[in-house]
């Protein structure tokens, strides 16, 4: 009979990543980054443990997207009140808030609730090339 591994806390080794969005398609590189900051790249993975990494991304401006996307992708919020439906078109969203685009693919490819918050605080994401992240002795990572 063989036993299941289960991660503790003093086996994860937590590593920074440099991810450059430029150029990139935004659903391909989400979900490179969401397999990283959930931990299933490493053999100690372990579904209700956060054994993930962290990520930086730069360049979040110069982010595409494939066919006709750019101009038929809509996001939504809804308040829940009656007329409270918000409807913002990916151009104006990747206009004006380049890193809610990024942010808002990552986080629905992570688990909800509690794991997924923490997961996501590991991600940092930037419009430009300027990060405040030097300290974390960052790897470049190809996606």
């Amino acid at each position: 009979m063989t036993k299941t591994y289960v991660a503790k806390k003093e086996d994860i080794k937590r590593v920074w990543y440099l991810v450059d969005a430029k150029d990139k398609i935004l659903g391909r590189l989400a979900t490179k980054v969401a397999v990283i900051l959930r931990g299933k790249h490493k053999v100690i993975f372990t579904p209700h443990i956060d054994t993930g990494d962290g990520v930086v991304i730069i360049n979040a401006a110069k982010i595409r997207v494939t066919g006709r996307k750019a101009a038929q992708k809509v996001y939504r919020r809804y308040s829940g009140y009656p007329g409270g439906l918000k409807e913002i078109p990916f151009e104006t969203m990747l206009e004006k808030h380049p890193t809610t685009v990024v942010k808002l693919a990552v986080r629905r490819m992570l688990p909800g609730g509690a794991l997924g918050h923490v997961m996501l605080k590991k991600l940092k994401i930037y419009a430009d090339e300027k990060h405040l992240q030097q300290a974390q002795k960052l790897q470049a990572l190809e996606v």
